[in-house]
Parts: C-alpha cells; structure tokens; sequence
C-alpha cells in the first residue's frame, strides 16, 4: 500500500507540473507583427512603454555581453537562480546547524555542572 502511495504522489507532482505547461494558451501576435512569447519577461514589455512615454529616451547603459540568443538568456537566469537558491540553502544550513549545536552546548554545560 505504500509503495502505491508514492506512485500516486509522484504522478501528481507530474501533473501538477507538467499540465499548466501544456495548457497555457499560445498567445497571439503582438502589435508589431513578431510572433508573442508564452513565458517573455518583462523587460521588451518595460521597453515598450518607455519608448511609448518618451520616444527620444536613450539608455544610460549598455549591456556587457548580449546574449545570442534568448534561450541562452533563460539558461544564464536560470543559473543565477541555481546559484542564488544554493547560497541560500547554504547559509540557512549553517544557521539551522550553528543554532542546534550551540543550544547543544548548553544542554552539555547545564547538564555536567548540575552533577557536580
């Protein structure tokens, strides 16, 4: 029974994860008759107001390295994320671990000078 039990909680994950990415209805064309993106940030929407606000704007900067590419775009996000999760977990860790072994030695010190 169990062992049926961590089927049916894997195939849920499955489809929890997998079906909203298989219904999300395409979008249409946008306005400038380039084909819309499913998952698109929101940066060319930013862009798009700003130019509308005030068409003569010019960027302060420019950007270091542009990707070729927005797959290679959502790989460096995603990488930034992975490694911003990792640090994360790290230090939440260390902390968690920090906290257990200092109540620890407590314990060990109020135990051994309760006896004495």
């Amino acid at each position: 029974m169990n062992r049926r039990q961590n089927w049916l909680v894997v195939m849920a994950i499955v489809l929890i994860t997998a079906l909203p990415l298989w219904l999300v209805p395409k979008p249409g064309d946008t306005p400038n008759g380039q084909p819309g993106e499913v998952f698109g940030g929101a940066d060319g929407k930013a862009q798009q107001v700003i130019s509308e606000i005030a068409p003569d704007y010019r960027p302060w900067f420019k950007p270091i390295l542009e990707p070729a590419s927005s797959e290679i775009a959502s790989l460096l996000f995603a990488l930034q994320a992975a490694i911003g999760a990792g640090l994360m977990g790290y230090w939440l860790g260390v902390s968690v671990t920090r906290d257990k072994m200092r109540k620890q030695a407590d314990r060990d010190e109020s135990g051994t000078s309760g006896a004495d």
